[in-house]
């Protein structure tokens, strides 16, 4: 029997902080459960036709907001498959109550010294410009993360290998899905 069909009935929404793997570990858990992937920030940059760096400067963040939430209402009209969504689009109220009606939220956290170390790596971070990362990454904590609380599941993954992550990932779906089964 193939163990994971009950985790492609939804569409997986993966959500959290920059830097946490949900566009990389999103990727990997859609072809672990032979899943389309999505990801967001994609979406947006190409119904926008420039980067998300762009589009902060150009119209501001709550003009990339609105896209984002438009993009993700269309994304999650789609058959079940991994989404990464953006850092801030879980912030969003309307985006939140679309996600939690049409998938199954999985709140990626890691420490935040590991994240301000991945996330020095790229400059292309319009959160971060000019910025410490670390701070600014606080700062996100303190406001995103009783938001981010109120995702279907939360698995803590550390600075685990991707593979690793993937793993807790499925664990933490086949458990919820089992348990909303029962």
């Amino acid at each position: 029997m193939d163990r994971y069909a009950p985790l492609r009935h939804r569409t997986i929404a993966l959500v959290g902080l920059m830097g946490v793997g949900k566009s990389s570990v999103g990727r990997r858990l859609a072809n672990a459960l032979d899943l389309p992937f999505r990801d967001a920030d994609a979406e947006v940059e190409a119904a926008a036709g420039r980067s998300i760096s762009d589009i902060f400067i150009d119209l501001g963040e709550d003009a990339f907001r609105e896209g984002e939430r438009r993009v993700i209402a269309r994304l999650l009209d789609l058959p079940p498959h991994v989404l990464a969504t953006g850092g801030g689009a879980f912030m969003h109220e309307q985006t939140r109550a679309l996600i939690k009606s049409k998938a199954v939220s999985v709140w990626l956290k890691a420490d935040l010294e590991i994240l301000a170390r991945r996330v020095s790596r790229k400059d292309t971070r319009p959160l971060l410009a000019g910025k410490d990362p670390l701070a600014v990454l606080q700062g996100l904590a303190d406001a995103r993360y009783p938001l981010y609380s109120q995702a279907d599941i939360v698995v803590e993954t550390g600075d685990a290998a991707h593979h690793v992550t993937v793993e807790q990932v499925i664990n933490a779906l086949s458990a919820f899905f089992a348990e909303s089964a029962a």
